[in-house]
């Protein structure tokens, strides 16, 4: 049975929040909502864990594909009902992974609660080499368009998110990261398009750890002045075409029930040129 925890990248909670949300998939002409199904891969030895979502069509047509994090204390099955991207984009492989037990910085300190790993080298990579080999199973499993590969998470899940930019970052065409403040990566960061999600009341990651996140990505990507996107989503337009994204609600530390749709619809914007997916690494 899938069970998980949430962590974040500069801090971590007891209890973060990732409400349940309920409601059918949405109906896309041609497209019959898939399935989730539970998925085991082998990582230097440990057996990890996943819920996959696959449309039909990923067999014969190039499928995007979507990675969920969910945060320290969080689960990948209460992801999938939080995040519902294969809801609100029902044409992509979507993926939720599980983390394992992790340790935390300001609770948890004796990690029985699942979460990811902080920064590189953390846990012997553990959760980038886990990432690495679901990527790899599925590409070879499906036709993985390589030009439309995200990741998003909340929490903790945004953190690792941030992680990935840092590790990964020719895989991906655009990062989603929610709750989370990814300070000792921020001035590192390849250009690339970025949807930021943040609450001004949020008592754990506060919101000025997560401005300043946002200050530094808009400085780093030569980001112009700002201008309304959709959805309550602000844009400040990037020099080379990465601009940064942000939504910024009065919430807390919560994954606010309006993200999913804005995220499938910022990740349907963007896709690498094709040069770059022609470089793809683990091809």
């Amino acid at each position: 049975m899938l069970c998980g925890t949430l962590t974040l990248v500069c801090c971590q909670a007891a209890v973060c929040q990732e409400p349940a949300v309920t409601g059918s998939a949405k109906a896309v002409a041609g497209v019959r909502p898939a399935t989730g199904k539970g998925r085991v891969w082998q990582v230097d030895g440990a057996e990890r864990q996943g819920l996959v979502y696959v449309p039909e069509t990923a067999g014969s047509v190039p499928a995007p594909l979507v990675f969920c994090f969910h945060g320290h204390g969080g689960s990948a099955a209460n992801a999938a009902r939080s995040f519902r991207m294969h809801d609100e984009w029902p044409q992509a492989i979507v993926v939720y992974l599980q983390g394992l037990k992790t340790p935390g910085q300001l609770t948890d300190p004796e990690g029985k609660k699942s979460g990811w790993q902080k920064s590189a080298g953390d846990q012997q990579d553990r959760d980038l080499k886990f990432f690495d080999v679901v990527l790899q199973s599925l590409r070879s499993e499906y036709r993985v368009d390589d030009r439309r590969i995200y990741a998003t998470g909340h929490s903790n899940g945004g953190g690792f998110t941030y992680l990935l930019w840092s590790e990964r970052s020719a895989v991906f065409a655009a990062m989603a990261p929610s709750g989370s403040a990814a300070l000792r990566l921020s001035r590192s960061l390849p250009a690339k398009p970025v949807l930021h999600i943040a609450g001004r009341n949020d008592p754990l990651v506060k919101y000025a750890w997560q401005q300043v996140m946002i200050e530094r990505l808009k400085v780093s990507q030569k980001c112009g002045a700002e201008r309304p996107w959709q959805g309550g989503v602000t844009e400040y337009p990037g020099a080379s075409g990465a601009s940064v994204f942000t939504l910024v609600t009065d919430e807390g530390h919560k994954f606010p029930a309006r993200a999913p749709q804005l995220i499938a619809e910022f990740f349907r914007k963007h896709a690498k040129p094709e040069s770059a997916a022609d470089s793809a690494p683990g091809r």
